[in-house]
C-alpha cells in the first residue's frame, strides 16, 4: 500500500512539504525525495448515462476528466480494452478484484443525467481499488449542458486533491495574446481560455497592439497594456460584457505593465515621463497615483506578494537587469537574484512561498523560480525565447510563452511544473503569447 502511493507522491513537488494522503482508513505521510516518476496507473469507465439525453454528456465528461488527469503527469489512464468489469449502474457495488487485475489504483465513477430544460447533474465517486474503499465521499455538480466541461474539470479536480493533497486547478481560465501573421507584421487581440485550450472568446480586436493581459483576483477583470493612441496606456477590463476604459495618467506620460493588488482594488505599474520609468500604485476609486520608486534606472513588471505587503520588481539600477523586492509603500528595495545573465518579469507565487522569472543566460532564456529571498534558485527550462511566467491558482504549474526561432518562428503557450517535469505545450488557435491565469472559477 505504502509503495503505490509512494510512486505518486513522489511526483510531487520537490519544493512541497510531505502531504497527507487517505490510506487503508488513516492519513499516511509519504517523504518526498527525488527519483524515477512512475505515474498512477486509474481507470475512468465511461460515466453512466442515467437518461438518453445524457448520453454523449457522459462519455465527454468521462474524456476531459481521464486528460485532465493524465496532462499532470503524475496519473496514467488504463485503456478501456483492458477491462474486465464494466460500470453499469452508479449504485452497483465496485467489483474490485477485476479493477486490481489490470493494476488499476485509482477507479473513478460516475454518472450523468440531463433534463428537458437544459439543466445537468454529474455525480461521481473515487475508490482506492487495492485498499477495496472509497476515498472520500462522493459528489454531485449541477449546472448547464454549456457547462458540461467546467463539471468536469470540477470532478478532476476533486480526484487531484483527493489523491495529491494539493489544491486544485483545473476548472480555472487563462488570457492571453492571440497572434496571428507573419512575424514582421503580426496582429494581436486578447483572448480567454480553459486552461486546456478550450471555449475560446475573444475579448478585443487586432486593430492596435496589445500586451501583457492581467487576471484579476475575482477572475471578472483584466488589466491589459494597449496602443489605440499609438502610446502604451492601461486600459480595464470587463470579462463578461467586454466593456472597458482606460486608466489615464498624467499628460506626456506612457504607462504599462499593470498588475492588481490581492484586494483588487488597487494597480500597480510602470510610468515612463522624462526618459525616467519608476513604478506607481493607483486607486481604481480614483485619487493621485503614488510613486513607489525613484531612481536614473528602469523599474518594471511589479507583482504582490498573495498579503499585498511586498512587490517584486524588475530593475537595472545595478547595472544589469536583476530582481527587487520592497514594500508596498515603497521604501529602500533590496536585491534577490545575483546569479549569472538578467533577470526579468517575476511573478510572486499564489502559494506565497516562490517567485517566477524569466532569466536571460548565455545566449539562452529560461523559465525559473527561487524562494522570496532569492535563495534555491531553479531553471526549469531552456530554449531560444521563454517569458513571462504565470502562476496556476494551486502555485504548483507555470504557464508561460515560448518563441521558435527564425523569420518563421511562432509564439506558443507552453506549462512546466515547478520541478521542471511535465514541460508541454498548451493548445491555442494559432500563436499566443502572455498569458495569465485566473483564479478557480466560482
Amino acid at each position: 500500500m505504502m509503495m503505490r502511493y509512494l510512486t505518486l507522491l513522489a511526483a510531487l513537488w520537490l519544493w512541497a512539504a510531505p502531504a497527507p494522503v487517505l490510506a487503508q482508513g488513516g492519513p499516511l505521510r509519504i517523504t518526498i525525495d527525488e527519483g524515477v516518476i512512475e505515474p498512477l496507473p486509474f481507470a475512468a469507465p465511461e460515466f453512466v448515462a442515467e437518461n438518453a439525453a445524457a448520453a454523449q454528456l457522459a462519455a465527454d465528461i468521462a474524456r476531459v476528466v481521464a486528460a485532465d488527469l493524465t496532462g499532470t503527469g503524475l496519473f496514467r489512464e488504463i485503456s478501456k480494452d483492458a477491462f474486465i468489469s464494466q460500470i453499469t449502474s452508479f449504485a452497483s457495488p465496485v467489483q474490485f478484484a477485476d479493477w486490481r487485475a489490470i493494476n488499476a489504483q485509482a477507479l473513478i465513477t460516475g454518472a450523468v443525467s440531463a433534463g428537458s430544460d437544459g439543466r445537468v447533474t454529474v455525480k461521481f465517486r473515487l475508490y482506492d481499488v487495492f485498499a477495496g474503499q472509497e476515498l472520500g465521499s462522493g459528489l454531485q455538480f449541477d449546472g448547464t449542458q454549456n457547462g458540461w466541461r467546467r463539471m468536469a474539470h470540477k470532478v478532476a479536480d476533486a480526484v487531484y486533491s483527493r489523491i495529491t493533497g494539493e489544491a486544485p486547478y483545473f476548472d480555472s481560465r487563462v488570457v492571453y495574446v492571440a497572434e496571428t501573421g507573419p512575424k514582421g507584421d503580426r496582429r494581436k487581440r486578447l483572448a480567454v481560455m480553459d486552461y486546456d485550450g478550450a471555449n475560446v472568446q475573444y475579448l478585443t480586436d487586432s486593430s492596435s497592439i496589445v500586451l501583457a493581459p492581467r487576471f484579476s483576483p475575482t477572475g471578472d477583470r483584466i488589466l491589459y497594456t494597449g496602443y489605440e493612441t499609438g502610446f502604451p496606456k492601461i486600459y480595464l477590463l470587463d470579462v463578461a460584457s467586454v466593456g472597458r476604459r482606460v486608466l489615464e495618467n498624467q499628460p506626456g506620460t506612457m504607462s504599462f505593465s499593470p498588475r492588481f493588488s490581492p484586494d483588487g482594488q488597487h494597480v500597480v505599474y510602470s510610468l515612463t515621463q522624462g526618459g525616467n520609468t519608476d513604478i506607481y500604485m493607483m486607486s481604481l476609486a480614483g485619487g493621485t497615483p503614488q510613486r513607489l520608486t525613484s531612481a536614473p534606472s528602469i523599474e518594471t513588471a511589479p507583482s504582490f506578494s498573495p498579503d499585498g505587503t511586498q512587490i517584486v520588481f524588475e530593475s537595472d539600477r545595478s547595472g544589469t537587469q536583476q530582481l527587487y523586492v520592497m514594500p508596498t509603500g515603497g521604501g529602500e528595495p533590496r536585491r534577490i537574484s545575483f546569479g549569472p545573465g538578467r533577470y526579468g518579469t517575476p511573478v510572486w507565487s499564489p502559494r506565497g512561498d516562490l517567485i517566477a522569472f524569466t532569466k536571460q543566460s548565455k545566449g539562452r532564456f529560461h523559465i525559473g523560480v527561487m524562494r522570496t529571498d532569492g535563495s534555491e534558485e531553479r531553471l526549469l527550462t531552456a530554449s531560444f525565447l521563454d517569458e513571462g511566467p504565470t502562476w496556476a491558482p494551486n502555485g504548483r504549474v507555470i504557464m508561460f510563452t515560448r518563441e521558435t526561432q527564425g523569420a518563421g518562428g511562432e509564439a506558443s503557450l507552453y506549462s512546466v511544473d515547478i520541478t521542471g517535469r511535465n514541460l508541454k505545450r498548451v493548445r491555442t488557435e494559432g500563436g499566443a503569447s502572455d498569458p495569465s491565469w485566473s483564479p478557480l472559477q466560482k
